[in-house]
């Protein structure tokens, strides 16, 4: 259930940085920035997107299996706030 809700957030996370960079917002996270940077001409947005997702989603299946369920969870809650701060970006773009 910890996975699935991780799951979740990644996905709207990506979903909703998207929207704002279709807005014309730029991306807050650096490592996401540079991967973003690193990707233009070579492949979408979208594609550089999900690479940084499979990654993420990974370490929260890493995290599963090492039975660190306490990181899955507040990993899950810094996206929450991602997802939330993206809403925020959107809403304001």
């Amino acid at each position: 259930m910890a996975l699935a809700l991780f799951i979740c957030f990644q996905a709207l996370d990506a979903l909703t940085t998207l929207i704002f960079l279709q807005r014309g917002v730029s991306e807050g996270n650096p490592l996401v920035r540079m991967l973003l940077t690193a990707a233009v001409g070579h492949v979408t947005p979208a594609v550089a997107l999900v690479m940084a997702k499979v990654f993420a989603v990974s370490l929260g299946v890493a995290a599963l299996r090492c039975g660190r369920r306490r990181i899955l969870a507040n990993m899950s809650w810094l996206f929450a706030a991602c997802v939330t701060w993206n809403l925020i970006a959107i809403y304001c773009a």
